[in-house]
């Protein structure tokens, strides 16, 4: 009987360990996804001008840095 007591033991513990990788992976923050073309770019690409409308939103861009990268993208406002 002694060999199954370890066996059961050995499986309990596999048990945990894969219910704490299933818990962190499920309240892990979830990684970051890539910008997303809007349904109405033909071939799902993304311009230059919205990827720095989007930076300058999340306030990655100050003014002047936005403005300056506009005008050499060729997007004078």
């Amino acid at each position: 009987m002694g060999g199954w007591a370890w066996g059961f033991g050995a499986l309990v513990l596999i048990g945990v360990v894969i219910l704490i990788i299933v818990m962190v992976r499920m309240f892990s923050p979830s990684r970051p996804t890539p910008l997303q073309a809007p349904s109405s770019q033909p071939g799902g690409t993304v311009s230059p001008k919205q990827i720095l409308d989007e930076r300058y939103a999340r306030g990655e861009l100050a003014t002047e840095e936005y403005r300056e990268r506009l005008s050499a993208l060729g997007f004078d406002s």
